[in-house]
């Protein structure tokens, strides 16, 4: 694919700017009617499978996980979503747009993401009604 198509994708598939690559094992956390359905079936394309669900009962590649402020504790929510991942593994925190309904401040997100041992790498926007933040867990500092 040349780089021009790649550039092509990015606008068109939403998730191709998030960065899944095919194969990938992406488990959905928080699923309800107001997701974006584009997306979902964006990282699909991509991965060339379907998501999984909370049921899923192995290690994941990436968490995606939907998060509106009343869903509960983000902080509990993230560190739930680390058990859910291989090591080097992402999370891909989805929260409705400034003015939504669920709206989450981005200083309670870094705020909950580095209390869960999180560091928030970049955001992006996922969608008409939700912004992504990319999160990962710090890199392993012991030798092979």
């Amino acid at each position: 694919m040349s780089a021009t198509a790649d550039h092509a994708e990015e606008r068109t598939n939403p998730a191709a700017r998030l960065g899944f690559e095919p194969g990938q094992v992406v488990q959905e956390i928080g699923y309800d009617d107001d997701v974006e359905q584009e997306l979902r079936e964006g990282i699909e394309a991509v991965t060339g499978q379907d998501l999984v669900d909370e049921d899923y009962d192995d290690v994941a590649d990436v968490v995606l996980l939907w998060f509106r402020d009343d869903d509960g504790d983000l902080t509990d929510a993230l560190v739930d979503a680390i058990g859910l991942i291989d090591e080097g593994g992402q999370i891909w925190l989805l929260t409705p747009k400034t003015g939504r309904d669920g709206y989450i401040e981005p200083s309670d997100i870094n705020e909950a993401a580095q209390t869960a041992g999180l560091s928030q790498t970049r955001s992006i926007n996922a969608g008409k009604d939700w912004t992504g933040s990319r999160l990962v867990t710090p890199k392993s500092g012991k030798q092979r």
